[in-house]
């Protein structure tokens, strides 16, 4: 998130100042309003901080250029002067955005940051070496800021809140929580465990599925071009001399019919599933249309169940780095849900979990059980944890157990996938095989 700061007058006619962070100049403006109406001021000024480049000479030495962050062009003109600085430019960089660091840093300065601490470093030491360390020039620079802000005593949340967009949200929250917990090893370990597992996930779903789908688009196009335009060049001689396919070739006459309509309506074949798609895209896009995929994404045959196991692993994972205690697991339990990549389990247990345990009571293997999103082996570790006063490390074992299980299983789906392609790519060179022989077999009359 970026950072914006509000300027304004009180009642009295003295100045307010001061600084908050939003995603955006139009939230930056609400959360302003909502500041102002509560500090009874009124706002003049909303200014978000940039980069701006300069050039400065100190005396007869030769002039430096460099790159600031303030929130206007005056402000660095007065740090640069303080400073003894001559000005000779200072403009606001056009093209200023910073982009998302690779996947594989981030998690390295996560995992290397455990590390780090695990042997007592010091945290801004840490930040020190993994500055000096990591490659990619836009981590730096939110390393960077990380430290700076730390320096100035800023809250840890607000300090990782403003890194959102470069170290993703959740890790972001996750290492906001870190900065303020007593096990700031353990947080980062389970963040970074997360970051690697969801990514290999990712990879494997995307093996199992998206080259299957291209090798299927490929096979029915080929399928759709031989139907619509080869076929009926042979067929339709047979149809002038009179014979009557469907008593000698009956595949190649049902062939020639779906041939023809597809001739005769290949707009409406092409402009059709376009229309389909683009409104399925955006019901899926839209909030109730995401919480109707992810619910039916764990009824889905085969990879339902991996879809299923891998967000209560999840869960679980981040359940057992932030749980601390029977009257503290309403926290871990949000955060855990939000992380758990769907939106109907997070749903769930956000709108029937909390609410039981709250308002009624409730315990927490009783109202994670009433959320009906956990499966039997799930509750049933959990309820054996309850009992022996163990829910954080049976959490952690539930967590490693399915992992295991999902990722044995992957390879199993990746199998199957490609076993049931290649049976329906068969099944289709075989018809196109018999249409091809009926029209052999055809007797001229």
């Amino acid at each position: 998130m970026a950072e914006f700061r509000y300027q304004g007058i009180n009642v009295s006619g003295r100045p307010v100042q001061g600084i908050l962070n939003a995603g955006s100049m139009k939230e930056a403006k609400r959360r302003a309003g909502e500041i102002a109406a509560n500090k009874h001021f009124r706002v003049t000024a909303l200014q978000k901080r940039a980069t701006f480049a300069y050039k400065v000479r100190k005396g007869t030495e030769k002039p430096v250029q460099g790159e600031q962050k303030a929130f206007s062009k005056e402000d660095v003109e007065k740090a640069l002067g303080r400073m003894g600085y001559q000005i000779i430019r200072v403009q606001r960089k056009l093209l200023d955005f910073r982009m998302k660091p690779p996947f594989n840093d981030i998690v390295l300065f996560i995992r290397l940051s455990a590390d780090l601490l695990r042997e007592k470093l010091p945290y801004e030491e840490v930040l020190q070496m993994m500055m000096a360390d990591i490659q990619s020039t836009s981590l730096k620079e939110s390393i960077r800021e990380i430290q700076q802000d730390i320096k100035a005593g800023k809250d840890g949340e607000e300090v990782f809140g403003k890194q959102e967009r470069a170290l993703g949200r959740f890790a972001a929250h996750m290492l906001g929580v870190a900065s303020k917990s007593g096990n700031m090893v353990e947080i980062y370990e389970t963040t970074a465990k997360y970051l690697e597992r969801n990514q290999q996930f990712k990879k494997d779903l995307k093996s199992a599925l998206i080259m299957p789908a291209v090798t299927m688009a490929a096979m029915l196009g080929a399928v759709a071009f031989y139907v619509g335009s080869i076929f009926p060049k042979t067929a339709e001689m047979f149809v002038k001399q009179g014979i009557d396919l469907s008593k000698q070739a009956p595949m190649t006459a049902k062939t020639l019919v779906l041939s023809e309509f597809l001739q005769n309506n290949v707009l409406y074949c092409l402009l059709v599933p376009l229309v389909l798609g683009g409104i399925v895209f955006r019901f899926v896009r839209s909030p109730r249309g995401r919480l109707f995929v992810d619910r039916l994404m764990f009824r889905i045959p085969v990879i339902g169940s991996l879809f299923h196991k891998m967000s209560i692993e999840i869960f679980s994972r981040v359940f057992n780095a932030l749980y601390s205690g029977s009257g503290e697991n309403m926290e871990p339990i949000r955060i855990g849900a939000e992380a758990c990549q769907n939106k109907y389990m997070e749903e769930r247990i956000k709108t029937v979990a909390l609410p039981m345990m709250l308002k009624d009571g409730r315990g927490l293997v009783e109202a994670l059980e009433a959320t009906g999103v956990f499966t039997d082996t799930a509750i049933s570790r959990y309820r054996s944890g309850a009992e022996t006063g163990t829910i954080r490390k049976t959490a952690l074992q539930l967590a490693e157990y399915y992992e295991r299980d999902t990722s044995y299983r992957m390879k199993s789906v990746i199998d199957f996938i490609q076993m049931m392609i290649a049976m329906i790519m068969m099944i289709i060179m075989i018809a196109l095989t018999v249409v091809s022989s009926e029209t052999a077999t055809i007797k001229l009359t």
